[in-house]
């Protein structure tokens, strides 16, 4: 339930930031887009370390911490109409506790269960958010001329969200414990595979999420695009609870190969620019994503030597570094395709990649993989003959 509370209120306002910043600030959307991607760059970036503040004060202590500064951001951006200081404050407050609360947030739903149950209790938190996300859009655009009263609902809102945060039950200790690392090691143990196919994964993805709006400007009604993108998070909400189970049976590159696949008809299908394509392609981006995201986020945990809540902070971090390279990369490939009017090839062109890089990824992983045991092996056989 508070994953899904703390969605509601996040994209009740997320999807209108531009917006807002732009007529608070007074000034382009140059400026606005650097104090957006600053900010969220810094709650990815910091995703990693914030897990590592959560492993040593407790899972339910940061949850609560996270919900009060959620609550904080909520009253600055009440307050910050005719101050820009005080909204730019309130978006990084925001971005702040979204960092907090991630990785606190999954990691609490894993505590201590065996390693059977992850696959239903990751899949449910993550649909739980994705209803959230679904929901949030529709929530704001009831108060998109009247922020004052959206923000008023998210004070109210984030309010009764960390009161019940601090009624939560604390986590019970680990039997044997683990080892807290320093902070300066928040990327000890690092799950390397899992880490390289998320930042694919959302590589591709962000083009799909980031691009979309703009190629079916013209194309398709705002209305149709809304409902579109309402039906590809609750598509994410229903289909990952009920495919958790065989998620996590399978093998990764199986599911890496289904995953992928997914995505690459949602880009073929998309780049016909007709209603029904574009409908059908974001399902099958809604599946392909269903299983990436879980089956990645599984991985992690299987492979990583570090508290649950490090590791979903690390896997945080791969989130945005992948949606930097969508901006970066993504942003300049869509730019050539438009100015040599073929955008639809940019579709295709990403379909090219979920089909083409998937495998590369793996090659490269398990080789890297292999090098650090192969120097292991050496030293031990030098040791041996001293």
């Amino acid at each position: 339930m508070g994953g899904f509370l703390v969605n509601i209120g996040t994209f009740a306002v997320y999807p209108y930031l531009a917006v807002l910043l732009r007529e608070r600030l007074d000034v382009g959307m140059a400026q606005v887009g650097l104090v957006l991607g600053t900010a969220t760059l810094v709650q990815f970036a910091s995703a990693p370390f914030t897990a590592a503040f959560a492993e040593r004060v407790g899972l339910r202590r940061c949850l609560s911490l996270a919900t009060c500064l959620y609550l904080l951001g909520a009253v600055t951006y009440l307050s910050g109409a005719g101050r820009p200081v005080l909204t730019v404050a309130a978006l990084f407050l925001s971005c702040g506790a979204g960092a907090l609360y991630s990785p606190a947030y999954r990691a609490y739903l894993v505590h201590g269960v065996s390693t059977e149950r992850r696959p239903r209790l990751v899949s449910a938190g993550n649909a739980a958010g994705n209803l959230g996300i679904a929901l949030g859009p529709v929530v704001g655009a009831l108060f998109l001329h009247e922020p004052g009263r959206l923000f008023a609902m998210n004070t109210v809102l984030y309010a009764v969200l960390a009161v019940g945060h601090l009624l939560l039950r604390p986590e019970a200790p680990i039997a044997g414990g683990a080892v807290v690392e320093p902070f300066r090691r928040a990327l000890r143990g690092l799950a390397g595979l899992p880490f390289a196919v998320t930042v694919l994964t959302h590589y591709l993805y962000m083009q799909f999420y980031q691009y979309l709006s703009v190629f079916v400007e013209g194309r398709l009604s705002a209305a149709y695009y809304g409902l579109v993108m309402m039906g590809y998070s609750l598509g994410l909400a229903v289909v990952q609870p009920l495919v958790a189970r065989r998620v996590g049976d399978a093998r990764y590159p199986v599911a890496m190969a289904i995953g992928f696949s997914c995505m690459a008809l949602g880009m073929a299908a998309i780049a016909t620019g007709r209603p029904t394509g574009v409908a059908a392609g974001a399902l099958a981006m809604s599946v392909g994503n269903a299983v990436l995201f879980l089956k990645n986020d599984l991985e992690a945990l299987s492979l990583s030597k570090r508290s649950a809540a490090v590791t979903f902070g690390q896997q945080r971090l791969a989130v945005g570094v992948g949606s930097l390279f969508s901006g970066v990369i993504g942003g300049s490939a869509y730019g050539l395709f438009e100015s040599a009017g073929l955008l639809p090839g940019f579709w295709l062109a990403v379909a090219t990649q979920c089909v083409l890089l998937p495998p590369l990824v793996i090659v490269v992983g398990r080789r890297s993989a292999r090098r650090p045991a192969a120097v292991r092996g050496s030293a031990w056989r030098a040791s041996r003959r001293r």
